[in-house]
C-alpha cells in the first residue's frame, strides 16, 4: 500500500480515501495497521485532525472515543478469537509520543508469540517486526479485516443496555 493518505490518515479518511479504514464510528475512524505482526492490530483514529490529545475533545467527544475504543476492541477480540485459537486478550493504549494526533492503538496478543515478547509491551518487540514486508498490510489480510467489519457492525447494530435509574429518596 503506497499513497500519500499516509501523510494525512485523518483528512484522508474523512475525504474516503484511506484504503486502511474499516468503519466509520461515532468520534473516529477504526482501521486496520500498517503491519501485522500481530494479526488484528488495529487504530482508532479521532475525526478531527487538530485534536492532539483526550483532553482536547468536549467531555461528551471524549467519552464517544473511549466507546469507539472499546468497541473496536471487542471486534477484535471477538474476530481474533474466532480466526485463531492461540488468541489470549487485546492491549488498548492512547500513547501519542510519536504522532501528533489523537488516536488509540488495539493489539491482539497470542499464545504463539514468542516467549521473550508475550508478556511484554508490543513496543518492545524488534524493530524489523516493524519494517519487514513479510508483516506488511497487505490483500492476505482481507478475511481479518472482514471479520473485524463484521463484529464491528454487530457491536454497533447491538444496543448498550441502559441501567435503570437509581430508585427516588424517600
Amino acid at each position: 500500500m503506497t499513497g500519500d493518505w499516509r501523510e494525512d490518515r485523518i483528512g484522508s479518511a474523512l475525504r474516503g480515501e484511506n484504503p486502511t479504514v474499516l468503519r466509520r464510528l461515532d468520534a473516529g475512524f477504526a482501521m486496520i495497521g500498517d503491519v501485522q505482526f500481530l494479526p488484528g492490530y488495529t487504530v482508532l483514529l479521532a475525526d478531527e485532525p487538530d485534536v492532539r490529545r483526550l483532553s482536547d475533545l468536549p467531555r461528551p467527544k471524549r467519552r464517544a472515543f473511549l466507546a469507539d475504543m472499546d468497541r473496536l476492541g471487542e471486534a477484535v477480540e471477538r474476530a481474533c478469537r474466532r480466526l485463531d485459537p492461540a488468541f489470549r486478550r487485546v492491549n488498548l493504549e492512547i500513547l501519542g509520543n510519536t504522532d501528533d494526533f489523537l488516536h488509540a492503538h488495539v493489539w491482539p496478543r497470542f499464545d504463539w508469540e514468542p516467549a521473550a515478547s508475550v508478556r511484554k509491551p508490543v513496543w518492545l518487540y524488534p524493530r524489523e517486526r516493524w519494517t519487514d514486508e513479510r508483516f506488511a498490510l497487505g490483500p492476505r489480510h482481507d478475511p481479518l479485516r472482514q471479520a473485524i467489519g463484521t463484529e464491528l457492525d454487530a457491536l454497533t447494530a447491538t444496543p448498550t443496555p441502559t441501567p435503570a435509574p437509581a430508585p427516588a429518596p424517600e
